[in-house]
Formats: C-alpha cells, sequence, structure tokens
C-alpha cells in the first residue's frame, strides 16, 4: 500500500520538527529514514500513524488521509513498533500479541478462534512461537523486539512502521530482526540510527536534516560522499561487504 506525506510541519512548544515534508513511499518494500538526532525521523513516523497530528499537511495511507480516518480504521492498515512501550508488567506473550487483533474487533467482542489463530501464526513466523506462557516482561531485548514484531503482524496491515528497532539490542538480535522485517513482504518504512543497517536492508532511503528532506532514492545515491560530509560532519563510502556482498557503508572522522 502507497504511502504519501504532502507539506507536512510539526512544531511542538513552538519549536519547528518538521518543515513542509513531502515523499511518496512506493507499495511493498523498505523504505529508511535516516539522519542526524533530532533532524525529525520519529516524529514523521508519529504523523504516520496518527499518533501527532501535523500543523500543515497532510498524510494517505492508500487513497485515504489519517486524519479524517478512524483510529480503529489507521489501526487497519498501519501497524507500528516503537521504541518504547508500557509492558512492563504481568501480561503473557500470548496476551500481548493477542493486542493486535483490536482494530478488528467491536467494543464488546470476545477474542475469536481466528484471532487466536491469527496470533499464533505470527508468534511463530517471528520465531517466538515457543514463548506464549511466558511473561513478556521476563524476556530479553532481542524477544522482546520479536514479540513486539508478531504483535504487529497479528494486525494483519499492510503497512509496517518501526522506530529504531535495533535499539537496545546486541549485534546479532540486531542482524536477525533486520533479516525478519527484510522478508515480510509489507510497506514498510523504519526510522532508523546505523547508516550500515540502512544501506543494506533498505531499498530506498528518506535523509532527513532539521526537519526537512534533504534527498529520497536508493542508499547509493542518498549517502553520497558529499552529502554525507555535509549532513553527517564524517567521511563516508559503500562498498560491496567482505562476507554477504551486500552495499556496506563505512565511515571515517574527516580529513
Amino acid at each position: 500500500m502507497r504511502v504519501v506525506v504532502d507539506g507536512v510541519s510539526v512544531a511542538i512548544d513552538d519549536n519547528p520538527i518538521l518543515n513542509g515534508v513531502t515523499l511518496a513511499v512506493r507499495s511493498g518494500g523498505v523504505t529508511g529514514l535516516v539522519g542526524p538526532n533530532g533532524s525529525g525521523k520519529s516524529t514523521l513516523l508519529r504523523c504516520l500513524y496518527r499518533a501527532l497530528r501535523p500543523a500543515t499537511g497532510t498524510v494517505l495511507i492508500g487513497p485515504d488521509e489519517v486524519w479524517r480516518s478512524s483510529a480503529r480504521q489507521v489501526g487497519r492498515r498501519v501497524a507500528v513498533v516503537t521504541q518504547d512501550h508500557d509492558l512492563d508488567n504481568d501480561y503473557s506473550v500470548r496476551e500481548t500479541v493477542a493486542m493486535g487483533r483490536t482494530p478488528h474487533q467491536g467494543l464488546l467482542d470476545r477474542e475469536s478462534q481466528a484471532d487466536r489463530d491469527i496470533a499464533r501464526a505470527a508468534l511463530e513466523r517471528v520465531g517466538m512461537g515457543w514463548a506464549g506462557h511466558r511473561v513478556f516482561a521476563t524476556l530479553s531485548g532481542g524477544e522482546r523486539q520479536r514479540v513486539l514484531l508478531a504483535r504487529a503482524l497479528t494486525q494483519q496491515a499492510p503497512v509496517l512502521l518501526l522506530d529504531e528497532p535495533t535499539n537496545h539490542l546486541d549485534i546479532g538480535a540486531q542482524l536477525e530482526l533486520l533479516e525478519l522485517v527484510r522478508g515480510l513482504g509489507l510497506t514498510t518504512i523504519a526510522a532508523l540510527h546505523d547508516l550500515d543497517h540502512a544501506t543494506a536492508y533498505c531499498d530506498q532511503l528518506v535523509l532527513l536534516h532539521r526537519g526537512r528532506v534533504i534527498a529520497t532514492g536508493p542508499p547509493a545515491d542518498v549517502l553520497s560522499p558529499d552529502r554525507v560530509a555535509a549532513v553527517f560532519g564524517v567521511r563516508g563510502a559503500i562498498a560491496p561487504h567482505p562476507i554477504t556482498g551486500r552495499p556496506h557503508f563505512v565511515t571515517a572522522p574527516p580529513a
């Protein structure tokens, strides 16, 4: 499903965060939002999943404008895994994943067998089928991220949003999660801090700087040496990875 952002601006406490952001994300594939801290990546994602209303501009998910749709309608089209969550409680993994069915249920609806089957299949897909009975708060960081991804998949939404999904994970868990996301086949938009991950796993990048879109396109085009120097203040280059052969982004201090 296509995602279109047109002229979106956001200010928080009179501080401009996004300034006239316009971009189009084609259906399918993985799009990475990259940029220095404070460039507006997370704020843009919040506009996409209806958590933050822009001061100006529109956000379309498919044919529908997000802020002219109900939260339930948006929940059927957009699933999100945020950096922070409030699930350090006694919910089981199965209960946590089942929350993803909420947009498909009425206020008084009980969980159906179909809901349970969908949640179980999502857990299996992320390799966490064994953990349904575990308390979510007892899992490792990597396991928690997989469960939260399973909850998102349980929504059966065509668009998946990820806000720094590899934060606080060890390198093995980071790569496992990115490989998993890459293989889902959903229209995926991910805010990523690591430019090497963005280069290796994204089909296209959107480079944000000071609340504006600086460039969009394939990673090799967006992360040109001149642009990397201007935005990040380092030298950067893309070369084949010596092990995987995928594009590999390397940096060095300024000359």
